[in-house]
C-alpha cells in the first residue's frame, strides 16, 4: 500500500470546470432576494436623472405602473419607495408625511392597481419631509427630539398601510419607534404589514448621492450622528437589534452595506431572523464610476458585490443594481 505523494488533497479541482464550480457553490444570488428602491417626484410623465446616481432617475407617479411591471417580469419582488417632497411643501413639523395623498402614497396605489402581488415597502421617516433635514423634529437647539417625533412616525405609518403598503420600514433610529408604530398597526387592523427596522443604521458617509435624490442635500444643519450609529461600534448593533425584535420588528436591516458585512454576520449569527442589506447609494456611486474609468468590469463588480452580501448572512439586498443584477442572473 502506497500513500499519496504530497498534495493528496487538491482544492483546485472543485474549480476545475463550470459545471464542478456550479455544483459546488455555496452561496447564489436570486432576482427574489433583490428589492428596488425607487424614488418618486410630482409631474406628469416625467424622470429626472440623478446626477450622482449614474443610471437612476426620480419617476412621476403615473410612470410607475410601467416600473411596477418591468421588475415583476424579471422576478423582483418588492419596490422600495422614497419620495422628493417638493420644496413648499417641506416643513419643520413634516405634516405632508401625514397627508393621504402624499406622493407615498398615491405611489403605493399607483403600483398595487397595476401589480397586485408585489410587494411595496415604505420609508417611515421625516427627512424627506423637513425644511432642516433631519429625520424628527427639532428644538431651538437643533436636538432631535424623539419622543416627539416617534408620534409623528406612528401616524405616518398608519396613513402609509392604510394606502396599501406591505412593509414600513423605519428608518430614522428613534428610539421606542418600532413598539408604538406595531401597537398601533394591531390598534387599527393592519395586522399583517410587516415591519422592516432599520436597526443598524450608520452614521455613514456613503448617503450623499441619496440625499441628492429625495431633495434634503443642502438643508441639514449639524449631522445625524446623535441618533444614527456609530461607525466604530457593532457590539451596539446587536443591542439595536435585540430592541427592536423585542418591540415587534419581523425583519431587520444593516445599513449601509458593504463596509458593514462582519455586522450583517454578527446580526444573522446571533439572532436567525431575516437580515436585509442596503447596498446605499454610495456603494452604487463607486461601482458605477469604477467601471466607466475602466478600473473593472461592471457587471462582475455588481454581482461580486451582492454575492457578499449572501455570503455574509443576508437575507435580502436592496439595491439600485436590482434591475440589471436580474437581468445578468438571468443571463
Amino acid at each position: 500500500m502506497t500513500t499519496a505523494s504530497f498534495p493528496a488533497i487538491r482544492m483546485r479541482r472543485g474549480r476545475s470546470s463550470p459545471w464542478m464550480r456550479a455544483m459546488l457553490a455555496e452561496h447564489r444570488l436570486h432576482p427574489s432576494d433583490l428589492i428596488w428602491p425607487l424614488f418618486i417626484c410630482e409631474g406628469k410623465d416625467r424622470e429626472e436623472p440623478i446626477a450622482s446616481l449614474p443610471g437612476v432617475s426620480r419617476w412621476s407617479v403615473d410612470l410607475l405602473a410601467g416600473k411596477a411591471r418591468e421588475v415583476a417580469a424579471l422576478g423582483i419582488p418588492c419596490i422600495a419607495l422614497f419620495p422628493n417632497t417638493p420644496n413648499e411643501l417641506r416643513t419643520d413639523d413634516a405634516s405632508e408625511a401625514l397627508n393621504p395623498d402624499n406622493l407615498i402614497c398615491r405611489a403605493i396605489r399607483t403600483i398595487k392597481d397595476a401589480v397586485a402581488e408585489i410587494g411595496v415597502l415604505t420609508d417611515v421617516a421625516l427627512d424627506p419631509y423637513t425644511s432642516h433635514g433631519h429625520d424628527g423634529i427639532v428644538d431651538g437647539r437643533g436636538t432631535v427630539l424623539n419622543d416627539e417625533t416617534v408620534k409623528i412616525l406612528v401616524d405616518q405609518a398608519l396613513v402609509q398601510a392604510e394606502a396599501g403598503a406591505d412593509i414600513v420600514a423605519p428608518s430614522d433610529m428613534m428610539d421606542g419607534r418600532i413598539g408604538a408604530i406595531r401597537q398601533a398597526l394591531e390598534r387599527e387592523g393592519h395586522i399583517d404589514i410587516a415591519i422592516m427596522a432599520y436597526a443598524a443604521k450608520y452614521a455613514s458617509a456613503f448617503y450623499g448621492p441619496f440625499r441628492e435624490a429625495v431633495g434634503s442635500l443642502g438643508r441639514l444643519k449639524g449631522d445625524k450622528r446623535g441618533y444614527q450609529m456609530d461607525s466604530a461600534n457593532s457590539d451596539e448593533a446587536l443591542r439595536e437589534v435585540a430592541l427592536d425584535l423585542a418591540e415587534g420588528a419581523d425583519f431587520v436591516m444593516v445599513k449601509p452595506g458593504l463596509p458593514y458585512l462582519d455586522v450583517i454576520r454578527r446580526v444573522r449569527d446571533r439572532f436567525e431572523v431575516p437580515t436585509f442589506a442596503y447596498q446605499v447609494s454610495g456603494e452604487y456611486a463607486m461601482i458605477e464610476h469604477a467601471a466607466a474609468a475602466g478600473a473593472g468590469d461592471r457587471d462582475s463588480l455588481i454581482l461580486e458585490t451582492l454575492l457578499a452580501f449572501k455570503r455574509a448572512g443576508a437575507s435580502g439586498v436592496l439595491t439600485y443594481h436590482a434591475p440589471d443584477a436580474a437581468r445578468l442572473i438571468a443571463g
